[in-house]
């Protein structure tokens, strides 16, 4: 039944064709990629899970499969997961689900870069130090000029700080003490005298190994002042590119903004 799979995986589930070899097709879902093939017999053994950003993602699934649907979406306490199980027009089990938890990371390239947003509003949820130390081993490979690597991070912790550092610029700077963590990314002069390009290429790395983890960032302007390098203890010569929060955000599939088209990027 290739055609109806081909029809059902891609409009019913949203998948796209990654790969269509005639009587063999596979499909991609995120970064999850599988394949049918046409045979005379029909494998229907194992489960195929689709993973979703929220509850509200699974419920919209079950709406739209709530006729092969083998009960309605409820929390599994056990692994903490909000999930329902579904049929194929085979019969292969479906799972759909949303963990309740902080996964590893799992978005594609282009994924990560077509749902990266600016996120002002997050949860209580402890940052685990693996988690932090996995999201600098990533942006350390940020790159820089004649790779000097003259950035460099740092950790804002104490609550009092946080807020003294949101009150500077007033609502832009609120969204600094939302977050559990801020995390200040600088640069040294004495380094590289391309410290400024430096810095806002290794924040940007930075916010994107964050999201690849499930955090959310937001670039916080003008930051780079004297006061806020006396209170960070970095010295005044260094450049600050901005200080952005980190956190898990409270809503993790914030829709894109409006934008140009492609074409209206490009200058002659």
């Amino acid at each position: 039944m290739l055609e109806k799979l081909r029809q059902f995986y891609t409009e019913t589930i949203g998948c796209e064709i990654w790969l269509d070899q005639g009587d063999c097709t596979i499909f991609r879902h995120g970064n999850f990629m599988f394949g049918f093939c046409e045979r005379n017999d029909t494998d229907t053994q194992g489960i195929l899970t689709f993973f979703y950003n929220n509850r509200d993602h699974v419920d919209r699934m079950y709406q739209i499969m709530s006729d092969s649907a083998l009960s309605p979406p409820e929390f599994n306490e056990k692994y903490r997961i909000y999930q329902f199980f579904a049929r194929d027009p085979e019969g292969r089990t479906l799972e759909f689900q949303y963990f309740e938890h902080s996964t590893a990371p799992h978005r594609s390239a282009d994924e990560l870069l077509l749902t990266r947003r600016s996120f002002r509003k997050f949860k209580a949820d402890t940052i685990s130090e693996s988690v932090l130390n996995n999201i600098i081993e990533i942006a350390r490979f940020a790159p820089t000029s004649k790779n000097c690597e003259s950035y460099y991070f740092k950790i804002i912790r104490d609550e009092s700080l946080k807020q003294r550092i949101s009150e500077v610029r007033g609502k832009p700077t609120g969204p600094i003490n939302a977050a559990p963590l801020a995390v200040a990314i600088a640069s040294d002069p004495e380094v590289s005298i391309r410290h400024i390009q430096d810095a806002c290429i290794g924040a940007y790395h930075f916010m994107l190994s964050a999201w690849c983890h499930g955090l959310g960032t937001c670039w916080i302007a003008a930051m780079d002042r004297d006061d806020v390098k006396d209170w960070l203890g970095i010295p005044i010569d260094h450049y600050i590119a901005t200080i952005t929060p980190l956190g898990y955000p409270t809503k993790p599939d914030k829709e894109p903004p409006a934008r140009k088209s492609a074409g209206e990027y490009l200058r002659d």
